[in-house]
């Protein structure tokens, strides 16, 4: 069960400082600069964005976690830039600040991952990075991980934070993410730790399978980051070890902190003033139905409806029917919460003062049965807003 008393992970120090990077670029002074750092070598996980144009922290952490993954021994993390699209410059000050932040550490750079996120095509204040580095080192402390959630935000209203202690194991999460968000990994920047002693390859399955099942299933707008990065750690200093046999005793904790990040994202979502969850049951195989899902939470039409409460069940169907997946539209039933509207592709005979209300409700509940199998999925969304038009509208101006 989530723990929101939780305040830190043994076996890492966190920090989050104002080190002037946002003011570089013109924006308001917050948090901009975030360290986690481990007291020893951790194994290390992640996952990444899918999109073929991959930001230079990307394919550094990549690389690095290919290389030595059982020897991490930080994550940096600033905001502002994404340093994403700035070509070989990019990758060479990706490798100069871990580089800084490791010999602040006394660590080796190889063992530093950094993650950056922000507007895409700027170059990274490197002086002004290089000179916040001590003062965030100095900064450290156990419980810091809430500090770290708000350091990391960008378009966010609020921090997202996620906790759970069980058996002696303690997993904590932070996240970022409220637009350019896509159900293709994964979805956001994230760093999640825990004082379980796990071997690299059994912590990247668990990711890879929790990603799987909460990451890759939130949509806010459809569109995929260049600079998506999940990144798990594991200190070992509880002293429970875990082989593959006990990994399904961790695997629960991990998806429950990935899970509850995941749903404070699309609440969080640009300019969103509705949560809605997609069950989508019913289908041939849980892929079908995801992607089924998908479409429908990306639908502009779909999203807009939400937004302004009103039960239009059609753009639901429609988009389900251009999902790429055969399906009979006479074979197609809807419910939102527990108000059915549609039966085997006829609509019925409903309260339409109560669908309005339910359409109206901050959260809703909408299930479509493609009455085809027994495969379901879920997907978390969100409405579209006049805001997220003015947010991303000004994004860099």
């Amino acid at each position: 069960m989530l723990d929101d008393t939780l305040t830190h992970v043994p076996g890492f120090r966190v920090a989050a400082i104002d080190a002037g990077i946002r003011a570089h670029f013109g924006k308001p002074r917050q948090p901009d600069l975030t360290l986690i750092a481990a007291e020893g070598p951790c194994t290390a996980a992640g996952v990444f964005t899918t999109n073929l144009v991959k930001a230079a922290p990307v394919l550094l952490d990549m690389a690095r976690l290919q290389a030595n993954p059982n020897a991490i021994r930080a994550v940096m993390v600033n905001t502002a830039s994404a340093n994403a699209c700035t070509g070989d410059e990019g990758l060479r000050n990706a490798e100069q600040s871990a580089a800084w932040a490791a010999g602040a550490l006394g660590v080796a750079p190889e063992s530093v991952l950094v993650m950056s996120t922000g507007v895409i095509g700027t170059q990274l204040p490197m002086a002004v990075i290089q000179a916040g580095i001590p003062d965030v080192v100095a900064a450290l402390r156990p419980d810091g991980w809430r500090d770290a959630a708000a350091g990391i935000m960008t378009t966010d209203t609020r921090p997202k934070f996620a906790a759970v202690r069980e058996n002696g194991v303690t997993v904590i999460g932070i996240a970022k993410g409220a637009g350019m968000i896509a159900p293709n990994m994964a979805t956001m920047l994230g760093v999640v730790a825990t004082d379980a002693a796990i071997p690299a390859p059994l912590l990247q399955a668990a990711l890879r399978q929790a990603a799987d099942r909460t990451f890759n299933c939130v949509v806010v707008d459809g569109d995929m980051s260049t600079n998506d990065t999940v990144i798990a750690l594991a200190s070992g200093a509880s002293g429970q070890h875990f082989d593959a046999e006990r990994m399904r005793h961790f695997q629960p904790l991990l998806e429950e902190v990935c899970a509850a990040l995941a749903r404070a994202i699309v609440k969080d979502g640009e300019g969103a003033t509705k949560f809605i969850t997609l069950h989508i049951t019913g289908a041939r195989t849980a892929g079908e139905a995801k992607q089924i899902g998908n479409t429908i939470a990306t639908s502009a039409l779909v999203k807009t409806a939400f937004y302004g409460g009103d039960p239009n069940w059609g753009r639901i169907l429609a988009a389900a029917g251009r999902a790429g997946v055969a399906l009979d539209q006479r074979a197609l039933s809807l419910w939102y919460n527990d108000l059915q509207l549609v039966e085997r592709g006829t609509p019925l005979n409903y309260d339409e003062v109560k669908a309005k209300l339910i359409a109206g409700l901050p959260e809703i509940d909408v299930r479509l049965d493609l009455g085809m199998g027994t495969a379901e999925a879920t997907v978390w969304t969100c409405d579209l807003s006049h805001d997220y038009v003015s947010i991303n509208g000004h994004y860099r101006t």
